[in-house]
């Protein structure tokens, strides 16, 4: 969302070069109106495309920007048998969760269910490396998905103090 903002006003700031060129174009007054028509109703189009794909799923191979992510957090798995896998990761220098989807593959979707649902009963997370590389789908055949168990906290040492109990006959513990 925080990039929506710079694609826009390039998409704008090319919208209105469009115009300036259909403008000074020596062409006839009807041919350039219409240009100049067509470039101020493609600005509110632009910006209606760019807001509908925040809540689409993107294919995992167009992620071009993250590609050298080395782990992403599986959040949640959602498939349509025959269609697709959905995923909600969240990549490990991002606070916000992303989704994905993946061509169906029965295999795959069966280790990512298995996968995550191990997961939740152990009270561990579920975490794919290299989510992005083009080698775990089309040469290997699947995810690198690995379940990492919740850190140990550390352990405290008793107190020997006596307990303080309130009396409430004194003025204090």
């Amino acid at each position: 969302m925080d990039s929506l903002i710079y694609l826009f006003a390039a998409t704008v700031a090319l919208l209105a070069l469009l115009a300036t060129i259909a403008i000074w174009s020596p062409r006839r007054t009807r041919i350039r109106a219409t240009a100049l028509a067509a470039t101020v109703l493609l600005v509110p189009l632009g910006y209606i495309q760019l807001t509908e794909l925040l809540s689409r799923p993107k294919p995992m191979s167009f992620e071009w920007f993250n590609r050298d992510t080395e782990r992403a957090t599986i959040l949640g798995v959602s498939f349509e048998e025959g269609s697709a896998i959905f995923l909600w990761l969240r990549l490990d220098d991002s606070p916000r969760p992303r989704f994905y989807s993946l061509p169906w593959r029965q295999d795959l979707a069966e280790r990512l269910e298995e996968v995550v649902d191990d997961a939740v009963t152990r009270g561990s997370t579920a975490v794919i490396t290299t989510p992005f590389s083009p080698k775990s789908l089309e040469e290997l055949g699947n995810l690198n998905i690995e379940i990492i168990p919740p850190p140990v906290p550390p352990t405290k040492m008793p107190s020997f103090e006596k307990p303080q109990v309130l009396d409430p006959r004194r003025q204090g513990i």
